[in-house]
C-alpha cells in the first residue's frame, strides 16, 4: 500500500495518507484532516537504505577511535564503552537493560573488572556474555 506524507500549506498541519492502489492515489483529491483544506504540499522523508549485517561492521572501522580493536585489552573503560555504544548503533541493536548499565558504567570509567564483580550474575544470562571479552 503507498503511503504519502504531506503539509498542509493553509495550517501546517503533517499528516499521511495511505492508499490501497497506486490508481486510487491518482484518483484522490486529498484533504487536511484537520482543516479540510485541499491546498497541500507532498513532504518528501528521509531515504533509508538497507543495508547487510556485514555492510554495517565494515563501516565501524572507519569511525573514529574504533579502528583499532586489537588494543581493546589496554583501552580506557570509557573507549571500551563508547565503542560498544558506537556499535550497538550501527548495528542497530538494542543493547537490553543489563548490557546499557554495563556499558554506562564503562562510558562513566568503571574498570570491567569492577563491573563484571558486581554484574556477573546478571551479564552470564545476559546476550554478548561476561566482561571476560573485553
Amino acid at each position: 500500500m503507498p503511503a504519502y506524507d504531506y503539509r498542509c500549506k493553509d495550517c501546517g498541519h503533517r499528516f499521511t495518507l495511505t492508499y490501497k492502489s497506486i490508481a486510487v492515489y491518482i484518483a484522490a483529491a486529498p484533504q487536511c484532516p484537520k482543516c479540510t483544506s485541499p491546498n497541500l504540499a507532498r513532504v518528501i522523508n528521509r531515504v533509508r537504505m538497507l543495508r547487510s549485517d556485514e555492510s554495517r561492521v565494515e563501516s565501524l572501522e572507519s569511525l573514529p577511535g574504533l579502528a583499532a580493536f586489537d588494543d581493546l585489552d589496554n583501552a580506557d573503560p570509557r573507549a571500551v564503552g563508547r565503542m560498544m555504544r558506537r556499535m550497538s548503533d550501527e548495528i542497530g541493536e538494542d543493547l537490553g537493560p543489563e548490557m546499557d548499565e554495563v556499558v554506562g558504567r564503562l562510558e562513566a570509567g568503571e574498570s570491567p573488572e569492577s563491573i563484571e564483580t558486581q554484574m556477573g550474575d546478571v551479564l552470564s544470562d545476559a546476550p554478548g556474555g561476561p566482561l571476560d571479552d573485553v
